[in-house]
Parts: structure tokens; sequence; C-alpha cells
């Protein structure tokens, strides 16, 4: 709880700001895009638009609203954003071949960021900020969503050309059914689905690495590419180090002026010879990322898979990582996400979260462990944060004790990020009042229920409750996620409730 000092301190300042705001000395906050209208009201918040850049460091003299309320830390909450999925998926496919994941491999954010949301989407590049929330269960605790969208991808077809390397891991773990035969399966319907204008690299790696595919455009040469593609056979060890170095001198070399120049790793990451370091590796190739913007697209395949190596280069490497384990997932990740989404929309994307303590005495944020940023680090733009194309959607979540009978403000979230060709940094922020809580976690809106339930479900298989009060037991989680599977009438929401289902035998 927050001291009765800095409390008074905290009143004395907001009635300074108040006055100067009556003076007009302050911006009016900027509202963001939300499910409900007290949602989206922003507060307490620079009002940046989505197209308007934002100053480097508050206003004209070096200090803003919120760098006067960094005096007090405690209430401040920074991550970069995470578009991953991955380990959602990959446990899934643990659980249907009959195991609980291992908890190292259950990234609570990941479970969230699986399920589309249905924010209100920006007119413009940028994102949407939607700020909301419901009491749960356990006595002055409430869950808040932060949710952030980009504009979709449906501009008329209009994207810039690609220029993709694939990194193709061909060691022997590969063989094994669902791993290189579904990568060429994969590659061979997206290259029919990829425009005559884009164009693909193709790198293979065991031992060592090799360009089996210089860039090559799509147009008149698609047979040729199918071939390198079916030609493709597994041979020995797992040099990952060397294959990604490899993918990077590629993507230089054909390197395309005003295209999505970007890596595509396809591995189980079971690496074994040569680097298996993942700083190490991203080290020797930071010089091709930073001057380039290249950014790496991680594929995960295989029963056993190297998740946290996966993790760490797709997140280091300014990208993201999906894992596929079957034909239906594997061409929803190729031939529609991939070349829907080449171009991106925004880089070094950060959020902050700022809690007042006036009517916030706790709160936690349920994963993005290895996303978490320095609150100072915030407006720093030469701090990595995350890659974001268009269409997608971020949420997070926050565990949030209130303080007994609040009422007023309770949160301002802000979004930062820099234009993928200027650099110029924008912020959009969004708010929330205490009042705007729903009364229960399971009657609100089925964004929040569905990010909600995904939350416990990692909490309950990582064994650590991922900062979540009151976890249900597995069998009261499936039958919540039955009964929204029931109602929404969602097929994604439906294989979530049953590997919950499966969940709940294992355990």
């Amino acid at each position: 709880m927050q001291g009765a000092g800095m409390m008074e301190r905290f009143r004395t300042r907001k009635a300074l700001l108040a006055l100067m705001a009556a003076s007009g000395l302050l911006l009016t906050a900027c509202s963001g895009g939300g499910d409900t209208d007290d949602a989206s009201k922003a507060a307490d918040g620079p009002g940046y638009g989505a197209g308007e850049p934002a100053p480097a460091h508050g206003d004209e003299d070096g200090t803003s609203e919120r760098d006067d309320l960094r005096e007090d830390p405690g209430h401040l909450s920074t991550f970069a954003l995470d578009v991953d999925t991955a380990s959602y998926d990959y446990a899934r496919r643990a659980l249907a071949d009959g195991r609980l994941p291992d908890p190292s491999t259950v990234r609570p954010e990941e479970f969230v960021n699986s399920f589309r949301q249905d924010y209100d989407r920006p007119d413009g590049d940028g994102f949407s900020v939607t700020v909301d929330g419901a009491r749960t269960d356990d006595e002055d605790w409430s869950l808040v969503r932060v949710g952030l969208a980009t504009r979709t991808s449906e501009r008329g077809g209009e994207r810039p050309p690609a220029a993709l390397t694939f990194v193709i891991d061909v060691s022997g773990s590969m063989a094994e059914p669902g791993r290189l035969d579904l990568a060429q399966e994969s590659l061979s319907v997206m290259t029919d689905r990829l425009r005559d204008d884009d164009s693909v690299a193709l790198v293979t790696f065991s031992d060592e690495a090799e360009t089996v595919l210089p860039m090559t455009r799509l147009d008149g040469n698609r047979d040729t590419i199918q071939d390198v593609i079916s030609d493709l056979d597994t041979q020995d060890s797992t040099n990952l180090g060397a294959g990604v170095e490899t993918g990077y001198e590629t993507a230089v070399e054909g390197l395309r002026e005003g295209a999505t120049n970007r890596v595509v790793l396809i591995s189980d990451a079971l690496a074994n010879t040569g680097d298996t370091d993942a700083d190490s590796i991203l080290e020797r190739i930071s010089g091709e990322r930073r001057e380039h913007g290249i950014t790496l697209f991680g594929v995960g395949v295989g029963s056993d898979y190297g998740d946290a190596l996966m993790e760490r280069l797709a997140d280091q490497g300014d990208g993201h990582t999906v894992y596929v384990s079957g034909s239906g997932e594997a061409r929803k990740v190729f031939s529609e996400q991939l070349p829907r989404n080449v171009d991106l929309t925004a880089r070094d994307a950060k959020a902050q979260v700022v809690f007042d303590p006036e009517t916030v005495e706790e709160f936690r944020l349920v994963g993005y462990d290895n996303r978490r940023v320095a609150d100072e680090d915030f407006r720093d733009d030469r701090v990595d944060g995350g890659e974001v194309g268009p269409g997608h959607t971020v949420t997070a979540l926050y565990a949030v004790r209130t303080e007994p009978g609040a009422r007023g403000h309770l949160a301002t979230a802000t979004v930062r990020w820099l234009d993928p060709e200027t650099r110029d940094p924008h912020e959009e922020t969004g708010g929330l009042e205490a009042d705007a809580l729903d009364d229960s976690l399971w009657s609100a809106n089925r964004g929040l229920r569905t990010a909600a339930t995904a939350a416990y479900f990692a909490a309950a298989l990582g064994h650590d409750g991922a900062g979540l009060p009151d976890v249900p037991r597995l069998d009261e989680l499936a039958d919540h996620a039955d009964d929204l599977a029931d109602r929404t009438e969602s097929e994604e929401i439906r294989r979530l409730a049953e590997a919950i289902g499966t969940a709940n035998r294992l355990m």
C-alpha cells in the first residue's frame, strides 16, 4: 500500500496539475479505441494522435505529467509489445500427445495473444488503445485488460513487395513426420500465394549452411522455386547458428529497397552443433539487423522443440514466433498470415501503464517476463521494443487490487512506437475509471472472458499462478470455457475448452 506521505505528495501534485490544466497549460488527453464508452476514455495522458509525432522527452521543458508521476516508480509498468503465440500452440501439441507441457515453456501472454480480440481499429497507421476490466471472485481484486490494435491489412491489396529469406532446418531430427515434410508442403502452398513482385531465397542448414536459392522474383520462376523446395532432404546435425548467419547474409545480398525484407526460420530449434547460444548468434548478425531492419520470423515444428532458443532469437531479433503442428495450422501461417502481414506497422513498440495510487493498492502484470522494460526507458527509442504488423492485436492483463470502495481514475495506458520508414515516434493513450469495472469477470464481454480464461489456463499449467489471484481449479475453468464456447460458437474457444479438459484429466 502507498504510504501516507507519498499519498499527500501525489494529491498536491494532482491539484497543481489540475490548476495548470485549467489555465490551458497542459495538453488534453487523446482517447483510444475501446469496447465500451467508459473504457475508451483517455485520462491523464498527453494527446498524441495516431499520426502525430510525440516529443522524445515530454514537454518542451523536459517535463510532463507522466514524468512527475515517475517520482514514485511503484505504480508504473512498462513492457515491449509481443505478438508471439508459439507457447500456446506448443502446449496444445503436448496435450494432444497425452502429456503436460514443461512449465518453463508456458508463457501466459502468448496464451492470451493467441486469441484475436475485437478492439476498435485505428483509421490509419499506429494503434488504438482499449482499457477495460472486471472484478474477480477474490475481494478487491480485478483483472484489467490493456488492448492494442493496428489497422487491418485489407487496404485494396496494397502492401510493399516482400523479400523473404527462408532458413530451413534439414538436420536429421527434421526427418520425423510433421517437420521437414510439413515445411515443404507449407512453402509450396505459400509460393503459389505470393505475388509476382515478391521474392524468395532458400537457405538450408545441417552441419553447415548453404544458400540453395538466391533471392528470386516469383514472376516467371515459380516452377524453379517449387523444384528447389521438393528437392530438400534431411542430413545430419543442427548448426542453427550457421543457418541464421547465412540466412541474413543471403537476405542482405538480395536486399530490395522499398520491400519488406524478412528472414523466416523454420526449425525444431534443437541446436547441437556450432553456436547454440541465442545471444551469440544474434550478435553475429547484429549489423545486418540494425542497418537494414531485417526482422526474424520463427516457425517452430516438431514434438520435441527448442522453445527457449527460438523464443529468444525472435524476441531479440525484432520478430516473433509461431508453432505449427499440422497442415491446417501451417497453411494458415504460410498462405494467409505471412503473405498478408509482410509489412510492418510499428517498430520498437512499447507500452506503459500508470496506475493511480489513490485507487490502486497493488498490481501485477501477467506474463511478459522476458519483455519487461525499465520505466525510464519508455521514451528512450534506442531501447528495443516489439515489431508489430497490420491486423495484429496485443493484449496485456493486470491483476489489480483496488482500494476498498475505490472511485475515480484507475489507470492510463500509453503505447509508443516508431514509424517503420521514418523512425519518427508516435503515441496513443487510453484510460479506465474504477466505476467502469464490470461487476463480475465471468459475465464480462467475450474478449475479456477469453483473455482471462487463457491466462488462468497458463497459470495452472505453469504452476506459479502467473501473479493471478484465486486461480480456478481446472475443472471449474473447463466449465467456464465450455460455457463461453457455447455462447460464442467459436471454434478457437472450443479448442481452448478441449485443451483445458485434457489438461484436467492428465493432472
